[in-house]
């Protein structure tokens, strides 16, 4: 991504509520908008599982109707607080930041039917913060033409800059996505399948537990041949990129027969082998696979993605990247670009008819 033209650095902000309705991410950036400057301090602020609950009630439906305005108050004061914390926690104010990059929390994505929903009240986060917010990244695209995902790739390609290409950058969260980089700077991205989705609902339904930490229900099974070649005949597999899939479309219904550790290890190969049948739509192999997201830290995920890759996979962190704070960071440094009219989104990326900005800039109320 060369840089044309040499902008004012900002320092931004970025704020995001992932597919895993684990909490928010929210990160320090100063950039220009084209290149990655400096990272600044990042941390995670985990949702009370009561709210989880809610969150996830209001997941494909109506945010205007019961729970849902209560839910969009309570999600951005969780925001609110996880800036208050983040800067009080290293020294800084609100005259530290010049924008703060607000995704907000995806309630539905059916961008084939024109349709991607994120919630969150920019207003109210600019006039808690005291800090101008850039939000609502995602419909310009869907308007255009566009599958509104995924918009963390021109970060990555910002942040590999120096590295040895073709590379990929793979982000397991609910969902998982692939950035493809090329040695000329060319980006293709598009969502691969279930990320941590699937395999979090499950451990929930089966075990009780928000998650299979590190694998571990995973590892005392088997994954059942059957089931996996009938979740991967799905058609999404076979259809060409830029595509992109909504959390919820596909479901834990075709484990329901397994035994727990039998259903867990089926779901992490479904993810691994899903990644895997991306690479036909790859113009070259990788040279290697850095892996973001929460499924790094599973460790069982991680040994089924090198198996069915076949190539070098390590978490970013074996680049010097803060794999917490990436998706975070990457709305900050998409903010800025917004700030200055630069695309967020590319007919690699996301199939839009031609590089297209996007965002809405809210300002603090005087």
């Amino acid at each position: 991504m060369p840089t044309t033209t040499q902008r004012e650095p900002r320092t931004a902000l970025g704020l995001m509520s992932g597919t895993s309705l684990d909490g928010v991410d929210a990160a320090v950036v100063r950039t220009d908008g084209e290149r990655v400057l400096a990272l600044g301090p990042a941390l995670t602020l985990a949702y009370p599982a009561t709210f989880r609950v809610r969150l996830r009630g209001v997941l494909g439906g109506d945010a205007a109707a019961g729970d849902g305005p209560a839910v969009v108050r309570d999600l951005t004061l969780h925001h609110v607080r996880a800036v208050h914390d983040l800067l009080a926690g290293h020294g800084l104010g609100a005259a530290d930041i010049d924008v703060i990059g607000f995704h907000g929390h995806t309630t539905e994505h059916r961008p084939r039917d024109g349709v991607t929903r994120q919630i969150g009240d920019a207003r109210l986060l600019a006039a808690e913060t005291g800090i101008p917010v850039v939000a609502d990244f995602r419909s310009r695209d869907v308007a255009a033409g566009g599958e509104g995902a995924p918009l963390a790739p021109l970060y990555h390609a910002a942040l590999a800059a120096d590295l040895e290409k073709p590379l990929a950058v793979l982000n397991v969260g609910g969902v998982a996505n692939v950035t493809w980089i090329g040695g000329d700077g060319t980006v293709i991205a598009f969502d691969t399948g279930p990320g941590n989705a699937l395999i979090d609902d499950w451990a929930l339904k089966a075990a009780g537990t928000p998650m299979d930490r590190d694998g571990e229900l995973a590892r005392g099974g088997r994954a059942d041949a059957g089931v996996l070649e009938a979740l991967l005949a799905h058609p999404y597999f076979g259809r060409p990129p830029p595509k992109s899939l909504d959390r919820d479309d596909f479901s834990i219904a075709a484990v329901a027969d397994l035994g727990t550790a039998d259903g867990a290890a089926t779901l992490t190969a479904f993810t691994a082998h899903a990644v895997a049948r991306a690479r036909a739509f790859l113009p070259a192999p990788p040279r290697f696979w850095l892996v973001a997201g929460g499924g790094r830290h599973n460790g069982a995920l991680m040994e089924a993605l090198g198996a069915a890759l076949e190539a070098p996979v390590a978490a970013v962190e074996e680049a010097g990247w803060q794999g917490d704070a990436l998706e975070a960071q990457a709305f900050a440094f998409l903010a800025v670009r917004s700030l200055y009219g630069l695309p967020l989104s590319l007919p690699t990326t996301t199939g839009v008819p031609e590089p297209l900005s996007g965002g809405t800039l809210y300002g603090v109320p005087e």
